[in-house]
């Protein structure tokens, strides 16, 4: 098996992908509610500032910055995918086990990428608020409820008809014409 080593900078900024095992699940955005609190119980107990998020039905973006001095952000996912896991547990919905007897309702690991600096940090900014609309779940970013791209709004860092059709080729794709 690969030893994978994660880059752990104190009071670093990053961006992370977290998927459920099965993709074809929802459980994200139908218990949102659930997940909400499961993002502000750890922040409460182990704080750190959420940049950027997006929640689709069966994985989220995220990009987090922590405190100066703490890198522990593994230990911040894994108290998130828990206490979400144990929320849907107690509302009565099955979840797989597996061969540990441990629950199965996330992929195991999770994509993690240091924050380099300001350029990356708007080039993953962007990608997040995009991504409804390249997995094709609202043809406008501005439709999409469960994304940080609101809180951008409001506070006027975008405007609310932002597309990447306006940052053309900053994600590696063409945009095609409306």
């Amino acid at each position: 098996m690969v030893n994978y080593r994660r880059n752990l900078v104190p009071g670093g900024t990053y961006f992370f992908t977290a998927t459920l095992r099965d993709r074809s699940s929802r459980l994200l955005t139908e218990h949102i509610g659930l997940l909400r609190a499961a993002f502000r119980t750890v922040k409460h107990k182990l704080p750190f500032r959420v940049d950027a998020i997006v929640i689709l039905p069966e994985h989220l973006h995220a990009i987090w910055t922590l405190p100066e001095g703490d890198a522990d952000y593994p230990g911040r996912w894994r108290a998130i995918k828990s206490t979400f896991t144990h929320s849907i547990v107690k509302t009565g919905i099955p979840v797989e086990r597996n061969d540990k007897g441990e629950y199965a309702l996330w992929q195991r690991r999770y994509w993690e990428h240091t924050i380099t600096d300001e350029e990356d940090f708007r080039r993953h900014v962007d990608y997040i608020h995009f991504n409804p609309v390249k997995h094709g779940w609202v043809n406008q970013v501005a439709d999409w409820p469960y994304s940080s791209f609101h809180r951008y709004v409001r506070q006027r860092i975008l405007p609310r008809d932002w597309s990447r059709c306006s940052h053309e080729g900053q994600f590696g794709e063409i945009c095609s014409p409306e």
